[in-house]
């Protein structure tokens, strides 16, 4: 099942969502539908959050992109309950963009190394340290869990230039080529 997308505006991509227990209703579907959401929208990440529930719960399939960026050749994960506890390296700057944000991409400062706990699908404890594109990617769908959007991390005047962006994104006028959900 593929679910819509929450855009800009929508106060569930606000709030710091909830850790989740092994028990949560239908969490191996809603994975699978999270996935599914994701390849239809052609995003890398897709949290919780974007499709409207608010729970510590993203993935990351890079695998369709390993031609342009080789290291996410097989990079496919789920990320559970999901806490940066580390992040050191010079801040590197690249452009981003977000299924949740539509035809926006603005530079976006992330650190270069980062250290995430996690469990993966089957509720095994994983904490691995990360690096490069993958470590931007992880801690982009990391923050709709703490409630920041890469727009919160532009620079204070690209904020004031991209916000009549913002704002029409928020009443709907844009154009994206999957379903999406205003408010």
């Amino acid at each position: 099942m593929t679910y819509p997308i929450v855009v800009y505006g929508h106060p569930v991509l606000r709030k710091v969502a909830e850790d989740i227990g092994k028990d949560y209703p239908g969490l191996q579907q809603l994975i699978d539908d999270l996935f599914e959401t994701m390849y239809k929208s052609e995003g890398v990440g897709l949290a919780a959050p974007q499709i409207g529930k608010s729970i510590r719960l993203f993935i990351i399939d890079g695998t369709p992109y390993a031609e342009d960026i080789p290291e996410l050749a097989d990079f496919k994960k789920v990320f559970i309950n999901a806490h940066i506890t580390e992040k050191s390296g010079d801040p590197e700057f690249m452009k981003e963009g977000c299924l949740s944000i539509p035809n926006l991409r603005e530079e976006v400062s992330r650190d270069a190394h980062i250290r995430i706990q996690y469990f993966d699908r089957d509720w095994v404890f994983r904490d691995e340290t990360y690096e490069g594109f993958i470590a931007r990617v992880i801690q982009h769908e990391y923050d709709h869990l703490d409630g920041i959007l890469f727009t919160d991390r532009v620079s204070p005047l690209r904020k004031r230039l991209i916000r009549g962006k913002l704002n029409a994104i928020s009443r709907g006028k844009f154009e994206a080529d999957y379903q999406t959900i205003l408010r």
